[in-house]
């Protein structure tokens, strides 16, 4: 089997997981057994994908409280991440934290946050630190759109290009902060054309590809470790579920189904079916992998319903790690 269709498969099998983990909580959530509020992943899989899997396991990830995508596509794990949609004390926070703030330290998600931009200067440390220490290790720093109107942003990509440091921004850019779009709130027309005034290395895609933004990043990196400067990748995608919440809200008046639709007929899970299909993957091996990873994931459904809530003294333990 050649590394291209391995890699192609193992984008697949991590696309496919994101989204199949998701539909199991929405098919849920009504149950009330997931007390956590949910910011779902899907339309905008295939970027934390491609970029990890360029970005390498030793790279460190920070991002938003959109937080699915990123840390099933690090991890690949399912135990701890639906203890912790239900709160249990074997999830990945110890049922503590919820959808919003997942983190796996050990797999390299460092953090995740529900207030927007809080991550983002949190992984400028990181990469000064490890400048500092000069251990070659990459952050990646994952943020939307909306983040880019707070203050800790520009104060952040102006310390981590005086600095030079080893990190990559990436700008999630789904065109709405909650239900107010990019236009209505920003008066400048590229940030990317403002990253390049910083020196920043810079691209920009609206591709749902996952390899296609692999390969970008891959590129970006290789810029990036030449130049001594850090990167900034800006990504378009369409978020096609609600800002908070596991259903549809095109009744809500602020966008049109038709929007969706259009980016639908480009959605990365299919996308990279067709592609594994059309490099000669036999259907039976796609259709195992599925099923491979569906019966993952009801196995840790299952222990996360079985498991142990967290005690209630917990709640004053690990506050000032």
């Amino acid at each position: 089997m050649s590394k291209d269709i391995q890699l192609q498969k193992r984008l697949y099998k991590k696309l496919y997981l994101i989204r199949r983990a998701e539909e199991r909580i929405r098919d849920m959530y009504f149950d009330d057994e997931m007390k956590t509020p949910m910011h779902m992943s899907r339309g905008g899989e295939a970027i934390a994908v491609g970029v990890l899997e360029a970005a390498g396991e030793k790279s460190q990830a920070f991002g938003t409280y959109r937080s699915h995508a990123l840390y099933l596509a690090r991890t690949m794990e399912t135990d701890k991440f639906f203890a912790e949609m239900y709160g249990r004390e074997a999830g990945a926070a110890k049922g503590l934290a919820g959808s919003m703030h997942l983190a796996s330290p050990e797999a390299g998600v460092m953090m995740t946050s529900a207030v927007v931009a809080t991550t983002i200067p949190v992984a400028v440390g990181a990469a000064f630190a490890n400048a500092y220490q000069e251990n070659g290790k990459l952050v990646v720093s994952f943020f939307g759109d909306g983040a880019i109107n707070e203050g800790v942003f520009w104060e952040s990509i102006n310390f981590a290009a005086l600095k030079k440091l080893p990190i990559l921004f990436v700008c999630e850019d789904n065109d709405f902060a909650i239900h107010s779009r990019v236009k209505d709130r920003i008066a400048h027309t590229s940030i990317g054309e403002i990253a390049k005034q910083f020196g920043f290395v810079v691209a920009q895609t609206q591709s749902t590809d996952a390899g296609e933004i692999c390969n970008i990043t891959k590129d970006m990196l290789e810029e990036m470790k030449k130049i001594e400067m850090p990167g900034f990748l800006y990504t378009k995608y369409y978020r096609y579920l609600e800002h908070v919440g596991v259903n549809e809200d095109f009744e809500a008046g602020y966008r049109e189904r038709t929007e969706a639709e259009e980016w639908m007929k480009r959605d990365p899970i299919e996308l990279q079916r067709k592609k594994l299909l059309e490099s000669g993957v036999p259907e039976q091996e796609i259709v195992a992998l599925e099923e491979a990873v569906t019966k993952d994931i009801e196995e840790s459904i299952a222990k996360a319903k079985d498991a142990p809530f967290p005690k209630k003294t917990e709640v004053f333990e690990n506050l000032y790690a």
